[in-house]
């Protein structure tokens, strides 16, 4: 794995990465080939960094940027209703200044929070392949190395999974469930379901079932 002295370090190597060849052909095409509402936008196109406060004893751990969102913006769950759903309820928890976040100049601000992604590029049907995902574990390591977080909140199995595997738990690893909290290598983990469109309008995710699954998370953070 590379070594990384400092967060923006992680944050301009995932901006720069051409790893995958699926996924680099993937982003740029969705960035080519836009949807009408966002023909007149100049798309990232590349890979995610992380978001937030570096100094953060709680990171979010989502899935991956969304084509028309994150991939999109430039910024973590920004630009998609995923990302409006997950900044209002940090936005009641007093981790945002605002409760939006529609682009990377719109003022933002997190306070002890960190949102990553295990993977970094939009993957096509939001779907990467085990190796995309292997090709990209060393960038949230090397965030978690050097943030040293309390606390993890993860959105979603292949978060949790990708959290565990940072923390090599051994077997019986924890079983993911939304609200299941584990302690692993001394550091609080919590689950949730992911924050995606699919699962908060059918209800399988409601705002009150999130925002028991934050509290707790920065309960843990704050105990």
């Amino acid at each position: 794995m590379p070594e990384y002295a400092t967060i923006d370090e992680v944050s301009r190597a995932v901006s720069t990465c051409r790893r995958c060849p699926r996924l680099v052909a993937w982003r740029e095409e969705v960035g080519r080939v836009k949807r009408r509402a966002y023909e007149d936008w100049d798309y990232w196109a590349a890979g995610v960094p992380g978001f937030g406060d570096p100094d953060a004893a709680l990171v979010i751990v989502g899935l991956a940027p969304a084509a028309h969102g994150a991939n999109r913006t430039g910024r973590m769950f920004t630009g998609d209703r995923s990302g409006d759903f997950l900044y209002a309820a940090l936005h009641r928890a007093g981790l945002a200044n605002q409760p939006t976040s529609t682009h990377r100049g719109d003022g933002l601000r997190l306070r002890d929070v960190w949102i990553t992604a295990p993977v970094r590029c939009a993957p096509p049907k939001n779907k990467p392949t085990a190796e995309e995902r292997h090709n990209c574990a060393d960038y949230l390591a090397a965030e978690l190395d050097l943030l040293a977080p309390r606390a993890i909140l993860c959105l979603g199995r292949i978060g949790w999974d990708a959290v565990l595997r940072f923390l090599d738990a051994p077997s019986p690893k924890p079983t993911f469930g939304h609200g299941a909290v584990a302690e692993v290598a001394g550091l609080s983990l919590v689950a949730s379901y992911h924050v995606s469109q699919q699962n908060t309008f059918t209800g399988r995710l409601t705002e009150a079932m999130f925002d028991d699954a934050l509290g707790t998370a920065i309960d843990l953070v704050r105990d």
